[in-house]
């Protein structure tokens, strides 16, 4: 069985985005896009919700063409244009760069792409992770807690219908005071 993951930069008070979709507020540090930038290497799959594919795949296709360029962004976004991707929307028609479009029912694709053979999966966007987490489908929660308030936005977490009882498996911290905190579901 796959390993499922939901990871992402997160406010202190539990945001993923500001109102409006504002995402200035999680410039990372060098150290700390590394670090994603591996974790993108490393993931068989990343599953994508409509608004998060939107805002990746408008950067980071020909991110590495751009004048200046650093080495790290050329890394990146070459491991994200080969890195195998399934988005999953009702309302687009098209998706490119190594991805595939899923329009049917999302816990019964994530249920079945889990099931089977090959490496971690990673649930990118709040909105389809929210449906995973429902589902109960989440194996393991990265949060990457920058010391930011943003007083509202997109949060991280969704409401639930029962707890989720979770293991801290791993900590550290990067510059400017972000703290990543990885748990493991309980099961």
């Amino acid at each position: 069985m796959r390993k499922l993951v939901f990871a992402m930069n997160l406010s202190l008070d539990g945001y993923v985005a500001a109102p409006g979709d504002d995402l200035g507020w999680s410039t990372p540090s060098d150290e700390l896009f590394q670090w994603w930038s591996d974790r993108v290497g490393a993931t068989a799959l990343a599953l994508y919700g409509r608004r998060m594919w939107e805002t990746m795949s408008a950067d980071w296709p020909t991110a590495d063409r751009r004048p200046g360029a650093t080495p790290a962004h050329i890394e990146f976004a070459r491991r994200w244009r080969d890195m195998p991707k399934a988005v999953f929307s009702s309302t687009i028609d098209t998706v490119d760069w190594n991805t595939r479009l899923v329009t049917g029912d999302a816990v019964t694709e994530i249920t079945r792409l889990k099931a089977g053979d090959g490496g971690p999966m990673d649930v990118c966007g709040a909105t389809l992770a929210a449906t995973a987490m429902r589902a109960g489908l989440i194996d393991e929660y990265v949060l990457v807690t920058a010391p930011v308030l943003l007083g509202g936005g997109r949060p991280f977490f969704t409401a639930l219908d029962g707890w989720v009882n979770l293991t801290l498996v791993e900590t550290r911290t990067f510059p400017g005071g972000v703290l990543l905190t990885r748990y493991e579901t309980r099961r």
